[in-house]
């Protein structure tokens, strides 16, 4: 039997290199990268820059699906610039994308887009589902709500259109889990601000399943908050961070050193402590089944 044919974007990054090898073995996969980069055997790679026709248009035809991944890292200052940068790549990658499904003769059966659940406030008194989650103001809100809305402009194409609303995950092979791990082995692995804000996270592994669900479930459509089942506070995860890595103290780092910190590396203090309290209720209701549901037992496995 012929394998079906998906396309990934960004599949270089740290999203893209998971998903490639959790697909590889079951799918044909056409791997986009900006630039070369070590291939892995099995896998197509071609070049792309996310906002031109390319080689990439052949393959979208007769392809069962794509994921697209593409969208410059948010781990900037968020000057005039940076935020030009960040709008325009997801814009213009999610463009291109519905460009090459029109021109094509047999379209794809579905587009998966990576969306945030970033779209959402900041909460603390109740959790953003996809029904009842009530969105933010605010720069990155922007950007959320502009790239949804350009992705969901193409439905006349006649495709199966999923929105990959992602909090923050967790991977031993990059992400978060990088700086974390240093501040903690720093001794300031304390808790960040007053540490009541909410830390919506997945492991690695459960992204990639959630997605393969997704491909395969032909009901599924629409937007989708892909996060753990049980969200946690900030001062929770760091102390299980704290004790998974052996390390029983951690100083707490009070909002004004985190600014004067977020500066010094140039990056956003919104990374932090923005409280992301989100429950993926439609994945639950389509009967999706969590690996790891819990912190402790997902770093566990990471680290």
């Amino acid at each position: 039997m012929m394998k079906k044919k998906i396309i990934i974007t960004a599949a270089n990054g740290f999203l893209g290199k998971a998903l490639l090898n959790f697909m590889k073995d079951e799918y044909e996969v056409i791997a986009l990268v900006r630039n070369s980069c070590t291939e892995i055997e099995g896998v197509t790679y071609r070049i792309w820059d996310g906002k031109q026709k390319g080689k990439w248009f052949e393959d979208i035809d007769g392809a069962y699906a794509i994921i697209n991944l593409a969208g410059r890292s948010v781990d900037c200052r968020y000057n005039e610039e940076n935020k030009q940068a960040i709008l325009n790549s997801r814009l213009e990658s999610t463009s291109i994308i519905a460009q090459a499904i029109s021109a094509s003769n047999i379209k794809p059966k579905v587009w998966i887009n990576s969306a945030s659940a970033t779209i959402y406030r900041h909460s603390l008194d109740m959790p953003m589902t996809e029904q009842k989650g009530e969105n933010g103001k605010g720069f990155s809100v922007e950007v959320c709500e502009s790239w949804e809305k350009c992705f969901y402009s193409n439905s006349h194409l006649g495709v199966r259109q999923i929105a990959l609303r992602t909090a923050i995950v967790l991977g031993s092979e990059g992400g978060v889990m990088v700086p974390f791990k240093n501040l903690v082995r720093l001794g300031l692995g304390g808790k960040m601000g007053n540490g009541n804000q909410m830390f919506s996270w997945i492991h690695i592994h459960d992204f990639c399943r959630a997605v393969d669900f997704l491909l395969k479930n032909e009901a599924s459509q629409g937007s989708y908050n892909i996060s753990s089942p049980n969200p946690i506070t900030n001062a929770v995860f760091m102390k299980s961070l704290r004790k998974q890595i052996g390390i029983s103290f951690g100083l707490p780092l009070k909002k004004w050193i985190l600014e004067l910190g977020a500066f010094m590396i140039k990056t956003e203090t919104e990374l932090i402590l923005k409280s992301r309290y989100v429950i993926p209720e439609k994945l639950i209701q389509e009967g999706f089944q969590f690996k790891y549901k819990e912190i402790d037992q997902a770093l566990n496995e990471i680290l």
